[in-house]
């Protein structure tokens, strides 16, 4: 009895070991092809311009419709943190089963803590713009200083508040705007691309390759695809032109001045370099 359970046990572990080779062998292929990471941007372009369109077709009954699903809540309001964890645990496993060299490690690391540097920058920064821009007004009820046959309630300016204070007094906020939540998406969706994209290569070399990275590298494949899936969301439900797209806009450009400029200079202290460098031969392009 207690030996069939083990060999039943053994065929399984075997089962879902050679699942996840395949599955992880056909992603890092796909992730790491040329035409996937020169054109995903591309694509993502492609959404954030046309995703606001799909509101004249989606319903407002979906649960998706709703600001307050758990998808908005769990993961939206911390998609750097989900994108930082679980980058840095693949980045991790990559350099040690390659060099096992802590300072290798470190100094792709980095590249996660300057993109973290450029979305705090960012945040505070439009907050700033919001801040300045804007403009706070509380409405005033009919029967106080608005007269019963106004057509609309009188708005009664508040200096001197900010657009947080003012949206939780209950008042209204009127001004320009950036969408941050497209703006992170983003920029952790072309990221994870970025990171992802040595995987398939470093398949190719004669490193060890265990259930862990493959299993870590499999979570921020699927990350990737959250991400992709609440930014269309966001874009079909809660249409917002242009804020969306400038934050999709911002959120590119971050992307190119990190990945397609300062991290393409030879790697030294001021320099991190491309994911895969001195890791896996052949790697930057």
């Amino acid at each position: 009895m207690v030996s069939g359970l083990i060999v039943l046990a053994n065929f399984l572990l075997g089962l879902l070991n050679a699942s996840l080779v395949f599955v992880t062998n056909l992603t890092g292929r796909v992730v790491g092809s040329e035409a996937f990471r020169r054109h995903f941007h591309l694509l993502l372009s492609t959404l954030v311009l046309v995703g606001p369109v799909l509101s004249l077709w989606v319903s407002k009954y979906s649960i998706f419709a709703n600001s307050n699903h758990y998808l908005y809540r769990k993961f939206l309001s911390s998609t750097w943190g989900w994108t930082c964890t679980l980058t840095s645990s693949f980045i991790i496993l990559l350099s040690l089963s390659a060099h096992h060299s802590a300072s290798l490690c470190l100094r792709h690391l980095s590249r996660l803590g300057l993109s973290g540097l450029l979305w705090l920058g960012c945040q505070r920064l439009l907050t700033l713009l919001e801040d300045a821009a804007g403009t706070c007004y509380e409405p005033v009820l009919h029967g106080q200083e608005s007269s019963a046959n106004s057509a609309q309630p009188l708005l009664l300016l508040h200096e001197d508040q900010t657009k947080a204070s003012c949206l939780n007094a209950k008042m209204l906020w009127r001004g320009y705007e950036v969408s941050q939540d497209v703006l992170i998406l983003c920029l952790c969706c072309l990221l994870l691309v970025e990171e992802l994209s040595v995987f398939g290569h470093h398949l190719k070399q004669k490193f060890p390759h265990g259930g862990p990275l493959r299993f870590i590298f499999l979570l921020c494949v699927l990350l990737l695809a959250v991400w992709v899936f609440l930014l269309l969301c966001v874009l079909a439900h809660f249409p917002n032109f242009p804020a969306q797209q400038l934050g999709g806009a911002l959120g590119y450009l971050g992307w190119r001045g990190l990945y397609q400029g300062w991290f393409r200079l030879k790697p030294n202290w001021h320099c991190p370099g491309l994911p895969g460098v001195e890791i896996s031969p052949s790697t930057a392009n």
